[in-house]
């Protein structure tokens, strides 16, 4: 594989698929007010692409353990594409809807299958720069994101956002070319029953808490709990139970959790502050968040060849370190000046591509080549999760804390999530620490 055209042109395409859900954020207003719907459903409107990404996500990778990447890349990026094009014409709710929940089913694959390749196709030895690269492409989307959005629907409307996704079709035909090919693998069947209780426990659960229903809850609980008694009756389910038995995975899933909540939570409260504290508009948000997404992507290539000469745990215990430090700073310091956003991000950005990088290099190296599919898949799916979880749980603390006026609750806010990031930096040592004592040194025999 040329990794060297194919992990760029794969992270351009992976940064407009995760900026499809910022630059509708800032639009999300306006489309309430054009379509003339409440705000609840407007919501969906961020909600539905959200879940569906991270679900549809898992689904990819658990896939390629069976299917050629090159077949699931060409029916991701078609089911993207076109969906784009129909969202392009998109003037009432229903369509807009369908249109988001389509164009989630084809985004899943650009990050489903990135870390697969990589996994799969690149040398240990610079497969942290590749995997790097993939980080950066992310960090610039949330950080570019707002701005691209608001231009756009400032001059040629909300529907001229989806003409940005349009354009992965160009990407298709170069990947296909440079992708290597694979046969299909019918040892490894897809546990279709597997797949569908896993969507329904993620979704279940994601409705519960966006939508604060005890009986979504117990619908979640109840289909969980079907699921993991499906799960020991079946020789090869969709979540492969055999990857947590993998010494030190489960400690990098919690980690890869407690990462996204806090990086998802940061970046929904930050435009918030903005506004409420300081008056900021959405542009003038996404200028002052953006230095710190391109500082990120400028330092990708050297923190990538940085994690193949020194390793992971060095990379996420400093990377934990200053996202904690940036919280903290943020906690005490976000109501005195707006630059206290700018320059925080300027390290909180950074600092979390290099702790995912980090994380995922270390996932490819501690699970076996067979479950790579199915074990990323899975550390995908937990850390979406736990994103979609972070920014619902910020809301309602926002705005549900006795005696606490919104602009405290900012303070209150990211205490927790800089206590979820000291947790977070905690379990990363306890990992590091496991992972040492497991190497044996060489011993001769006399």
């Amino acid at each position: 594989m040329k990794d060297k055209i194919v992990m760029p042109l794969w992270t351009c395409c992976l940064f407009i698929v995760v900026m499809n859900t910022t630059m509708f954020n800032v639009s999300l207003p306006v489309i309430i007010q054009d379509l003339q719907i409440t705000s609840d459903l407007g919501s969906w409107v961020i909600s539905s692409y959200s879940i569906g990404y991270a679900l549809s996500t898992v689904i990819y990778s658990r896939l390629s353990d069976r299917i050629p990447v090159r077949k699931l890349l060409t029916v991701g990026l078609l089911i993207l594409g076109l969906s784009s094009l129909l969202g392009l014409f998109a003037h009432n709710f229903a369509i807009l809807l369908l249109t988001r929940i389509l164009q989630s089913a084809g985004a899943g694959v650009m990050a489903g299958l990135g870390l697969v390749i990589a996994s799969r196709y690149i040398p240990v030895e610079r497969r942290g720069a590749a995997i790097a690269l993939i980080s950066s492409g992310s960090a610039m989307a949330f950080g570019l994101g707002p701005i691209v959005g608001g231009l756009i629907s400032e001059y040629w409307g909300w529907n001229g956002l989806f003409g940005i996704t349009v354009l992965v079709l160009l990407a298709l035909p170069v990947l296909l070319y440079f992708l290597p090919r694979e046969s299909v693998k019918t040892d490894q069947p897809f546990d279709v029953i597997g797949a569908i209780l896993t969507v329904i426990n993620a979704t279940t659960l994601l409705v519960a808490i966006t939508q604060q229903s005890w009986l979504w809850f117990a619908i979640g609980v109840i289909s969980l709990i079907v699921h993991l008694l499906y799960i020991r009756k079946v020789s090869l389910p969709f979540v492969n139970p055999q990857v947590f038995r993998t010494p030190g995975y489960t400690r990098l899933i919690l980690i890869g959790f407690c990462v996204l909540v806090v990086n998802l939570g940061n970046l929904f409260l930050m435009p918030l502050v903005l506004a409420d504290l300081y008056g900021r508009s959405s542009l003038a948000i996404g200028l002052l968040i953006a230095p710190g997404a391109i500082v990120a992507a400028f330092c990708t290539r050297f923190v990538g060849r940085w994690i193949d000469r020194y390793g992971n745990m060095r990379f996420m215990i400093i990377g934990h370190i200053l996202l904690a430090a940036v919280l903290a700073l943020f906690m005490l310091g976000l109501d005195q000046s707006a630059l206290i956003i700018t320059s925080g991000y300027l390290f909180f950005s950074p600092a979390l591509s290099a702790s995912m990088a980090s994380l995922n290099n270390e996932a490819s190296r501690v699970l076996p080549k067979a479950q790579i599919g199915s074990g990323m898949g899975m550390l995908q799916l937990i850390q979406f999760f736990g994103g979609s979880v972070s920014v619902a749980v910020c809301g309602l603390l926002l705005h549900s804390i006795p005696g606490v006026s919104v602009e405290e609750a900012y303070h209150v806010v990211y205490a927790c999530l800089l206590l979820i990031c000291v947790v977070s930096l905690g379990l990363t040592i306890w990992h590091s620490r496991a992972s040492h004592s497991s190497i044996k040194p060489v011993t001769l025999d006399n």
